[in-house]
């Protein structure tokens, strides 16, 4: 499955990203509020990757994890994964990580709201959720540009290099997708 927005193609993962993905998490400014942390070695990474590709194949359909890449260049630019919820729910959570290149661009914003397109009119969704820590304002303006609510924060919820952090509630509902 592909997705388009207009500067990238969102492609569903494969192992044959293991370098690109690998190098994504193991930059210090992208696990900056990632509770993945660091791997040590490329095999952590090549596991991470086998457990996202079982998931997207189950049926039904548990997870999404897509790469993003530009469409110009072909580069390799991120990740963006989709957490499906309890089927009678009709809700899923959202993730996303770009490589620091493509920071303060509005790639983020841009591959976000495809894939609101796809939860709300692909898959017939009725809620979209997303969370991010509280110090991690260009995620804060992502979703909200988006059009996301913040509803709530939970203390010391995530575990981050050794240390509680706080995290922030959002969501978007069908109605409210434009």
């Amino acid at each position: 499955m592909k997705l388009f927005t207009e500067r990238l193609m969102l492609e569903e993962i494969t192992m044959n990203y293991l370098p690109q993905v690998h190098e994504l998490h193991s930059l210090p400014e992208t696990d900056r509020f990632n509770t993945l942390g660091i791997p040590a070695f490329l095999s952590q990474t090549e596991e991470l990757l086998k457990s996202w590709i079982t998931l997207t194949q189950a049926l039904p359909k548990s997870k999404f994890v897509f790469v993003l890449l530009h469409k110009d260049s072909g580069e390799f630019t991120g990740l963006f994964g989709l957490n499906m919820g309890k089927v009678n729910y009709r809700n899923a959570e959202i993730w996303y990580k770009l490589l620091p290149a493509y920071w303060n661009r509005g790639y983020a914003t841009e591959c976000t709201r495809e894939i609101l397109r796809f939860c709300f009119k692909d898959l017939a969704l009725h809620r979209v959720e997303a969370g991010c820590a509280v110090d991690n304002l260009a995620s804060v303006k992502v979703l909200e540009k988006s059009g996301f609510t913040r509803e709530g924060r939970s203390r010391k919820l995530l575990p981050i290099r050794g240390e509680w952090a706080d995290n922030y509630f959002y969501s978007i509902l069908e109605e409210e997708f434009i």
